[in-house]
C-alpha cells in the first residue's frame, strides 16, 4: 500500500458450514473485531489494518460466500445468508458478542447480522456502505452487471475495480488498483453472480441506524461513484451515527487508509 503501513501475513483457516468451505483469520486478544469484505474483494483487502488492529482487539477477517477461499453455498448469496454465515464462523470460535467492521457489500452484511443477532453486536463500522435498499435503477444496473460479467469476465472485473477509485487517484495508486484488480479476478464467476443477485434484493435496514442502542460510524467518499455522498447522507440525519467523509471514491481503506485507520482504532474505543 502506498502508506506504508505495516503488513503481516496470518494462517488463513478453514471450517464447514452446510457443506461450503469457509475461510478465516483469526487473530490478538481483546474485543473481537470482524473485518467483512466488499464486492469483489476477499480477506486481504485489510492486509495492513490487521497489525495495528489486532494489538487490543481479536481481529477476525472473513472471505464471505463465493469470495476469497470461501466457497459458492448456491446461486444467490443474500445478506441473510452471509449473515448467518458469520455468526456460524463465530459460534464455533465461541464469540459471543463483536463489533462489525464493513466495507461496502460487507456493511450490508453486518446490517443484516445486527437484524438477526441484535445481541451479538456491539458496534458497527459501516465504510462506504449505505443501510439503503436497491432504488429500481440500482435493481436494473445490477441486472446488467450480472449479463455483462456473463458475457465477459474479466473486462467486467478490471472494469468494476477501476471505477471504484476516484478519478483524481487512478494514475497515483495505479500499482495498488492493479493489485485489487488480480484479487479481484479470484472471485469465481457463480460468487459474482450470487452477491450481485443477493445485494439486488436486499432489505432497507435504515432502521437500525435509529434504534440500535451501541454506536454506529458511517463513512462515506465525496467522490464515491457506486454510492453517491448526497444520496446517502441524508440517511443519519435524526440518528446518533458519527460521520466521517473523506475526499475521495469508494476504496476509502485505500485511498484514505492512514486516515481511516484511525477513525476506526478510534471509533473501537467507544465499543
Amino acid at each position: 500500500m502506498n502508506s506504508g503501513l505495516k503488513f503481516i501475513f496470518v494462517t488463513m483457516k478453514t471450517i464447514i458450514y452446510k457443506n461450503t468451505k469457509i475461510a478465516y483469520t483469526d487473530q490478538g486478544k481483546g474485543t473481537a473485531v470482524v473485518l467483512l469484505h466488499g464486492f469483489l474483494e476477499n480477506q486481504t483487502m485489510w492486509q495492513a489494518f490487521v497489525p495495528e488492529l489486532s494489538k487490543k482487539h481479536r481481529v477476525i477477517t472473513i472471505d464471505l460466500l463465493g469470495h476469497g477461499a470461501t466457497e459458492c453455498l448456491g446461486y444467490v448469496h443474500t445478506m441473510e445468508d452471509q449473515a448467518d454465515m458469520v455468526h456460524h464462523v463465530l459460534h464455533e470460535l465461541k464469540i459471543r458478542k463483536v463489533v462489525l467492521v464493513g466495507h461496502s457489500m460487507g456493511g450490508y452484511v453486518a446490517l443484516a447480522f445486527a437484524e438477526l443477532y441484535p445481541d451479538s453486536v456491539k458496534g458497527i463500522f459501516l465504510q462506504n456502505s449505505t443501510s439503503r435498499a436497491d432504488s429500481d435503477e440500482r435493481k436494473t444496473n445490477r441486472d446488467r452487471a450480472i449479463a455483462a460479467v456473463k458475457e465477459n469476465y474479466a473486462t467486467f472485473v478490471r472494469m468494476s475495480i477501476a471505477n471504484l477509485f476516484s478519478e483524481d487517484n487512478r494514475e497515483r495508486l495505479d500499482n495498488e488498483i492493479e493489485k485489487v484488480k488480480l484479487e479481484a479476478l479470484k472471485t469465481p464467476l457463480q460468487g459474482i453472480v450470487a452477491a450481485l443477485e443477493g445485494m439486488k434484493i436486499r432489505k432497507d435496514r435504515e432502521v437500525i441506524l435509529h434504534f440500535a442502542p451501541y454506536p454506529i460510524h458511517l463513512v462515506l467518499g465525496k467522490k464515491d461513484g457506486v454510492l453517491v455522498y448526497d444520496d446517502n447522507i441524508d440517511q443519519i440525519e435524526g440518528t446518533s451515527v458519527e460521520l466521517t467523509t473523506f475526499p475521495d471514491g469508494h476504496m476509502s481503506h485505500i485511498e484514505n487508509e492512514k486516515d481511516l485507520l484511525k477513525v476506526l482504532l478510534d471509533f473501537l474505543k467507544k465499543c
